[in-house]
């Protein structure tokens, strides 16, 4: 009964969708209302983040059975959303039937190595231990088995790696669905993967088809890899690097709003594109609620303060989840994160293309930290983020030689983060959202774990 009083609802109150460009002189205004449901805010930060916009303010209220969140965006050169096609979407395509026809907001988390074939493509999903060389060993298996990349997205974190790659049998170009090639597939990928000294065991699993979020999925895998958890990081280059230049940590701080009955979630971390999303994504996928929150983002840095409680509407009561939750969004915040060097490669695209490039890279002593494959109209668009096997900044000399081998026109240095101007650090944390309840003084917070 409670199922259909819900259907009901939502149906006699479709959600809103209202875009201005003229109440904001910078950004685009999006305000979003709609029956409030579990995932929703997620839903339309996801929406919003698939079609590359930037968002560089938000107010968030979803205390009670209405929601009702207002997004300040802008597009990835910093102007104003005018293409009417992408404002259609928006409110007709995209938000709009996301909220009504999508009331599920998770799937349930699977482990290991997946193989997903659907109509387009196989889904291939990878989770090992992160080693200088592993792209270009598990691309190099593709290749022999005549797999096409079509696409592929891959995050390292913490001595952990995380793949999810997309690929077409090279003579037909449709899905691989021969359950003996799937099946030899999942069995040499695992042997890569799979390291003589890795404490967690490699895992091989059919799964299911899904249309969950690609980035989303990279989350949930390498949360149930547990890349979260501290680890000994001695003789690591970038790790000691980082550790001197605590301008480049992200900054989570847990309170406890004792008069509201709320845990106080605030962040400050470098701006990113995404960055909200692999936020709310984390909690969402935690079973975490957002009732109120605010984001900000001034110059390179970005503030982000929530209201939350558990999905059973209690707050978060025990010093060990504090310090999980702590973690698991600092993770969420480092993953995506652009360290390195930007390489772009632009070519004409082939079968075996990635494996060629990768093995240069590995050739020359350059570690991949992250990578987004995508193919279109014959077209190669490949973006990785590189440093050399210490973790530490790569010799341009060597960016020099592998441009010459390649070609200068088809690989580009696009960014180096070692090179990036340091924003200025605060010393104190403001709560942004202080102004939102009548009690405004610090005193209504009791402060319980602070991390930077």
């Amino acid at each position: 009964m409670d199922d259909e009083y819900a259907k009901l609802i939502r149906r006699m109150n479709p959600p809103r969708v209202v875009i201005d460009n003229n109440a904001c002189e910078d950004a685009t205004v999006i305000q979003v209302d709609s029956v409030n449901k579990h995932g929703i805010l997620l839903d339309v930060v996801q929406v919003l983040s698939d079609m590359n916009l930037v968002i560089t303010k938000a107010y968030i209220s979803s205390d009670g059975v209405w929601f009702m969140d207002v997004f300040n965006v802008i597009d990835h050169n910093g102007n104003k959303i005018r293409d009417k096609e992408v404002i259609d979407y928006i409110q007709r395509v995209g938000v709009h039937v996301r909220l009504e026809n999508n009331p599920s907001f998770a799937p349930s988390f699977r482990e290991s190595v997946g193989v997903v074939p659907t109509e387009e493509y196989t889904s291939i999903e990878l989770t090992g231990t992160d080693r200088p060389g592993l792209l270009s060993e598990v691309c190099a298996v593709l290749a022999d088995l005549h797999c096409n990349v079509v696409n592929a997205e891959i995050w390292t974190h913490n001595t952990r790696a995380a793949a999810v790659v997309n690929v077409t049998d090279d003579s037909s170009g449709h899905a691989i669905k021969d359950p003996v090639c799937l099946s030899r597939i999942r069995d040499l990928l695992c042997n890569v993967l799979r390291g003589s000294d890795d404490p967690k065991t490699a895992k091989t699993t059919l799964s299911p088809p899904g249309v969950t979020n690609r980035g989303r999925r990279l989350h949930q895998i390498m949360f149930a890899d547990r890349d979260y958890d501290r680890v000994e990081r001695a003789g690591q280059g970038r790790y000691r690097d980082r550790d001197r230049d605590r301008s480049r940590l992200p900054n989570v701080t847990v309170v406890d709003c004792i008069e509201k009955d709320y845990t106080v979630v605030t962040m400050r971390a470098k701006d990113r594109p995404k960055l909200l999303f692999d936020i709310i994504c984390t909690l969402t996928d935690m079973q975490y609620v957002v009732y109120h929150g605010v984001v900000q983002t001034a110059r390179t840095e970005a503030y982000q303060e929530f209201y939350i409680r558990h999905v059973d509407g209690f707050p978060i009561s025990s010093e060990a989840e504090r310090d999980r939750l702590v973690q698991c969004l600092e993770a969420a915040i480092e993953r995506r994160a652009s360290e390195g060097m930007e390489l772009e490669l632009c070519t004409e695209d082939r079968v075996g293309l990635l494996s060629d490039i990768t093995r240069i890279f590995r050739e020359n002593s350059l570690c991949i930290r992250r990578a987004e494959i995508s193919t279109q109209d014959g077209k190669a668009n490949d973006t990785f983020y590189v440093t050399d096997v210490t973790g530490n900044p790569v010799d341009p000399k060597i960016i020099d030689s592998i441009r010459r081998e390649i070609g200068d026109t088809v690989l580009q240095v696009k960014h180096d983060s070692y090179l990036s101007p340091k924003s200025p650090r605060t010393t104190t944390i403001g709560f942004l959202f202080g102004n939102f309840f009548k009690a405004r003084s610090l005193q209504n917070f009791k402060l319980i774990r602070s991390y930077s």
